[in-house]
């Protein structure tokens, strides 16, 4: 008979249930092969899973699949599955360690059940491409794209191509060419590709964002925690709240404040009606998401037996 495992889908940067971005947790996962996991993972549809798995370095470990492939790192994953193991009583607030595939991170739970997640050092890369190019394969204008904004693969663990769009109405209306978004990625040697804006619908919110992620299996990703990380930095990186920069990169545009925010707000998911909401902070080479969320399915689900031989494990 097939073994079971309790999986749950978790609304992580969402304080109701349907709402933010789904994704699996199985909380107790020690047991399951690479192969398994990614069964699981692509049963549960979400776009990644976590399996919290015992470590011998840190608290705990955490394995992401997509339903396609294992991922080095998720960011709303990594929310959903400390807020699910809080919510359960299984972790108390305070300060914990995590393993994965990227390194060890410092995991934050505050009393209210905001997961903090100090992600890795952020490498900002400016990248040489075509405005032409990059707009036709997130279909809008070329004249949509801020042109005082560098094109940058941004990483906090996971590598985003960052592209700075003027307006929301422009980002709405965007109409990706998924094929040419891929061959964008593999060209820069990017995940996916984070498209934003400083036009919000939310007067709270600094950004709004959409991410867009062929490469994974992924062609829209309704909240996206890695990628708010690594646009975070990038934007400290062009100096984008002080009105120009001191980096290679640095630009000129200026925006209300004469100062990097202590916290940005990041929208995202809207035009997938699934809004959520991402905090992040930038100190140095410091940079922390937030966020809450809540459990939307709890139940029970059968494994396929194990032929595999491990060719998946990181």
């Amino acid at each position: 008979m097939s073994e079971s495992v309790r999986a749950f889908l978790v609304d992580a940067f969402a304080d109701e249930p349907c709402a933010g971005n789904p994704a699996g947790v199985v909380p107790d996962a020690d047991g399951l092969s690479a192969e398994q996991m990614l069964a699981v993972a692509s049963e549960l549809g979400a776009s990644e899973t976590a399996f919290v798995r015992e470590s011998e370095t840190a608290d705990r470990r955490v394995r992401y699949f997509s339903p396609t492939t294992e991922v080095d790192l998720c960011g709303h994953a990594t929310i959903a599955s400390h807020a699910r193991l809080f919510e359960s009583d299984r972790i108390d607030a305070g300060t914990h360690t995590l393993e994965t595939n990227v390194g060890t991170l410092d995991i934050e739970l505050t009393e209210s059940g905001t997961v903090w997640m100090t992600q890795n050092p952020p490498e900002v890369r400016q990248v040489a491409l075509d405005g032409e190019r990059v707009a036709s394969a997130l279909g809008v204008p070329a004249s949509a794209l801020v042109a005082d904004l560098p094109f940058a693969v941004a990483s906090t663990g996971l590598p985003f191509l960052v592209v700075g769009v003027e307006f929301l109405s422009d980002l709405g209306d965007a109409s990706p060419d998924f094929d040419a978004l891929e061959a964008l990625c593999e060209d820069v040697d990017a995940e996916g590709v984070y498209a934003f804006t400083f036009d919000t619908l939310s007067g709270g919110a600094d950004v709004h964002g959409r991410a867009f992620c062929p490469l994974l299996g992924i062609d829209e990703d309704p909240v996206t925690g890695t990628a708010s990380g690594a646009t975070a930095a990038y934007l400290d990186h062009v100096g984008a709240f002080r009105g120009g920069g001191e980096s290679p990169a640095a630009t000129d545009v200026s925006l209300e404040g004469d100062g990097f925010p202590d916290e940005l707000v990041f929208e995202q998911g809207h035009f997938l009606d699934r809004p959520g909401t991402v905090r992040a902070t930038v100190d140095g080479a410091t940079v922390r998401v937030g966020g809450t969320a809540t459990t939307a399915l709890d139940g029970t689900l059968r494994v396929p037996d194990d032929e595999s031989d491990e060719i998946l494990e990181a």
